[in-house]
């Protein structure tokens, strides 16, 4: 759909759509910083005192019940669920700017709160407002990057996102690493406090960007949208092509349904498909177990007495980031969807199930921790540079641009849920005070990551290099899964073509009619 001219355009060109990019980008850093500052903040004597318990028993000589680990970190990911799910109606009204803005506001009041409390209802509170933050900080970062990158860039987009999860996560786990030898409060006080420069960045930044050209287009406000396009495109593009491809698509939805809604998601099969499709392929990764490697490392380490705890989170960390790296310059070129998350779930079940076998045969010797930590890292890059991002791409790419807010929201809230689940039930597991399974967790998501590699090898679309639009129009052709990498687009939506028959047939019976009255 695009012309030669827009073809032989490159990176450099699209050098104010990158901007862009990479400021919006940055919401998903500090969604990554609170991972690997709160994973830490676990194993910090100074956070055991105000927050957990003594208990001699464990290496620390503090442990923190089940019941508040538990809720720490899910309650983060179940603001993230709410707010993700209510996107939809948060777009419609306030649109992607603004919805990141108030994100800013939240993160900076949760934190602060955080900081302050030394009441562990005050740090629920404070972790849950966090979490309705980074829920829009995560849905909508995602929109506006999928509606505002051209789409040989979309990939690299998404990939910058979950390149600063990690990179985030990283910062956080090396400032825990400094931090937890301070011997007061101010061992955890000041990481949170590492919170508030990302938003404050974001906040700024995001008054000299445009909003997303897609958003306003589908509210109708066109002159708006060739504007935002304009101020994102180089001189040479052709705005007003990709302008009338914006209307035309948005025009063939509404033969489909005109309606906007949750409801209207999974109305007619087309929608019901491109929906379900979306929500799996962005909650898949959930089924690969990370939110138990991302969201209890550190103290998982601890546990299982490997080495510097801290360290080994450090290393693991830094390998997801390298991968993540390596990832965003390969993504554009070999960014193939299907067959990356194929390979990332193999290998992320293999490297588990390893894990756990060892554990059952040699429990807490010094070679099986030496084979955890090195087991672990085979995983984290497979997810890093495999799994997630092409997870958020998958999630946001294949829903309709009528009903993309909804349709991410709704996944992105499913993904979250899920995320919850595994934060909220991994303490069962692995704590000791509870079933103290410990690497043998594995097990479990071992079966979990086979589920996943099936459902996206049968049901899984390739769109790699491909428009918006044109994925309009192979899921309105109902192009089976496997056949979209070799499906040759027309520029025509099945739905406007049917219309025009459908009218070109009337007006032959009108006029049939009219030549009987005349006789």
């Amino acid at each position: 759909m695009s012309t030669d001219q827009e073809k032989a355009l490159g990176l450099r060109d699209h050098w104010k759509a990158m901007i862009a990019m990479t400021l919006v980008s940055l919401s998903s850093f500090q969604y990554g910083l609170d991972f690997g500052i709160v994973g830490g903040l676990q194993a910090m004597v100074p956070f055991l005192e105000v927050f957990g318990t003594k208990d001699p028993s464990t290496p620390l000589g503090y442990n923190i019940p089940s019941d508040r680990q538990q809720l720490i970190a899910s309650l983060m990911v179940l603001g993230a669920f709410v707010s993700s799910a209510s996107a939809g109606f948060t777009a419609k009204y306030v649109g992607r700017k603004l919805s990141l803005w108030i994100a800013c506001v939240g993160v900076f009041v949760s934190t602060a709160l955080m900081q302050a409390t030394t009441n562990i209802g005050g740090l629920y509170a404070g972790r849950l407002i966090l979490g309705l933050a980074n829920g829009l900080l995560m849905t909508h970062s995602q929109l506006y990057i999928q509606e505002s990158v051209p789409s040989r860039y979309r990939g690299l987009g998404i990939s910058f996102l979950s390149y600063w999860i990690s990179f985030g996560s990283l910062i956080g786990t090396i400032v825990d690493n400094f931090a937890e030898k301070i011997p007061n409060k101010n061992a955890y006080i000041i990481p949170l406090g590492i919170v508030h420069i990302v938003p404050g960045i974001l906040a700024i930044g995001l008054f000299f960007i445009p909003e997303s050209p897609r958003w306003l287009a589908a509210r109708g406000n066109f002159e708006k949208a060739e504007w935002a396009l304009r101020k994102l495109r180089p001189e040479a593009w052709s705005v007003a092509k990709e302008l009338e491809d914006m209307r035309t698509t948005l025009e063939a939805e509404a033969r489909i349904q005109s309606s906007v809604g949750y409801v209207d998601l999974f109305r007619n099969p087309i929608d019901r498909r491109r929906s379900t499709v979306s929500v799996l392929a962005l909650t898949c990764q959930a089924a690969s177990g990370a939110m138990f490697v991302i969201s209890y490392g550190t103290y998982f380490f601890e546990m299982a007495n490997v080495g510097n705890a801290f360290e080994n989170s450090c290393i693991l960390t830094g390998v997801g980031v390298a991968a993540l790296l390596a990832t965003s310059f390969l993504i554009t070129k070999f960014g193939r969807r299907r067959l990356n998350m194929l390979m990332g779930f193999t290998l992320c079940g293999i490297s588990q199930l390893v894990m756990a076998i060892i554990y059952t045969v040699h429990p807490n010797t010094e070679s099986s921790g030496k084979a955890l930590v090195g087991l672990s890292v085979i995983y984290i890059m497979a997810y890093n540079a495999m799994v997630a991002p092409y997870a958020w791409l998958s999630g946001g790419e294949h829903s309709s641009q009528r009903l993309r807010s909804h349709t991410f929201g709704l996944a992105t809230g499913v993904g979250f849920f899920f995320a919850w689940l595994t934060t909220f039930t991994a303490p069962y597991f692995i704590n000791p005070d509870s079933l103290n399974w410990g690497p043998k967790y594995g097990y479990i998501w071992t079966g979990s990551c086979a589920i996943a590699a099936t459902w996206i090898y049968f049901f899984l679309p390739e769109v790699k290099d491909r428009t918006l639009e044109e994925i309009d129009e192979m899921f309105e052709a109902q192009v089976p899964a496997r056949k979209f990498r070799a499906y040759r687009c027309t520029g025509t939506h099945p739905v406007l073509a049917e219309k025009d028959q459908t009218e070109y047939i009337e007006e032959r019976a009108g006029n049939g009619k009219n030549g009987d009255a005349k006789v």
